[in-house]
């Protein structure tokens, strides 16, 4: 991964470092935002510092919902079990969203990402990250992916199996819980069928 990347010049005059994934590399779980929060531009961990309206952040608090994440752990450096989060894009800009362009400059990393973690569940967060995972890894028509509708509902893919999630700062609590709700049966499964082994 590059610490250093040039291929997008606008977002490299906007950020304060290039933002690769972080967690657990033998991970089950993968959770692909569409862009570094502001806190992840500063510490360099996807999805830092997502406050909720309580300042509890809302994708760790999740993740330590479901034993996922050490609750002991600082913000800034969270110790996952079994996790591995990363973006569609490695850089931030404050002012805007990414566009199509750096989002499919910066696939390569994402892909790589992907090859090495191998997960059996991919998690997009957030609408953006569940079109361009579902238009890459599932036969489902892009225009039939939407959230709310797949939010919490498994489908499946090549390879993997997608499980959408609105994200937590952007849904409300009902949402959050009806997803953890989902993921908790879904960790509860032998959910390694889907890739026919059981173990690595």
């Amino acid at each position: 991964m590059d610490e250093e990347c040039r291929n997008c010049p606008a977002l490299c005059e906007t950020r304060s470092q290039v933002v690769h994934g972080y967690g657990d590399v033998d991970a089950d779980f993968l959770f692909v935002g569409e862009r570094p929060t502001a806190r992840a531009d500063d510490t360099g961990v996807p999805f830092a510092g997502e406050g909720g309206s309580d300042g509890d952040g809302g994708l760790r608090r999740v993740l330590e919902r479901l034993g996922l994440c050490d609750v002991t752990a600082p913000a800034d450096e969270p110790i996952f079990e079994n996790v591995y989060l990363t973006h569609l894009t490695r850089c931030r800009d404050p002012d805007r969203r990414p566009t199509d362009e750096e989002i499919t400059t910066c696939e390569p990393y994402l892909n790589a990402e992907i090859r090495m973690i191998n997960p059996e569940i991919l998690v997009p967060v957030g609408e953006r990250a569940l079109a361009e995972l579902g238009t890459e890894y599932t036969t489902t028509p892009a225009e039939d992916l939407t959230l709310p509708d797949d939010h919490a509902t498994r489908i499946r893919g090549r390879g993997f199996e997608l499980v959408p999630m609105i994200d937590p700062r952007d849904g409300s609590d009902e949402q959050t819980q009806a997803w953890l709700e989902a993921f908790a049966e879904l960790m509860a499964t032998d959910y390694r069928q889907t890739k026919g082994r059981q173990e690595r």
